[in-house]
């Protein structure tokens, strides 16, 4: 099979009609990449939602199923959270994707008590998640933070 800018009809057709041809593929398969970081920053902010709602609400085991599972191996969540209520979750930088694009930062100030004593306490989480293309989903490789 031979390829020619000659129409059915034997004419020749202009140049400008190839060229646009080709520039319209290339636009087209690059809006792909585009894309795929589109998703990944939709899916990167619902996990950072989900896991902030998980520790404001006191759902500690659902927090810590955000946590890489390779960390989390024969690993039980930690026990210093009986009786920790947090009382703010503030972002202080946003999540950002990195531009290798399969890690993100994000920098959160928290405030929280333990039940026990009563003593609102802060400490500056800063959270590096880490893109896992297979399952398509965000893991937090950073761990929970350490409340003291």
């Amino acid at each position: 099979m031979r390829f020619s800018l000659n129409g059915p009809t034997g004419r020749k057709r202009p140049l400008w009609i190839g060229i646009g041809l080709a520039i319209a593929i290339l636009a087209t398969t690059g809006g792909c990449g585009a894309i795929k970081k589109d998703k990944m920053a939709v899916t990167l902010q619902a996990a950072t939602h989900g896991y902030q709602s998980a520790l404001r609400w006191g759902y500690y085991e659902s927090a810590y199923a955000f946590v890489d599972p390779k960390q989390r191996e024969d690993k039980p969540m930690p026990p210093d959270l009986t009786g920790l209520h947090l009382t703010g979750y503030d972002v202080v930088q946003p999540p950002s994707i990195k531009k290798d694009e399969d890690t993100a930062t994000q920098i959160v100030r928290i405030e929280y008590l333990y039940e026990s004593k009563q003593v609102v306490k802060s400490l500056t989480d800063r959270q590096l998640w880490q893109w896992d293309a297979d399952k398509k989903t965000w893991w937090l490789i950073s761990g929970l933070p350490k409340f003291k």
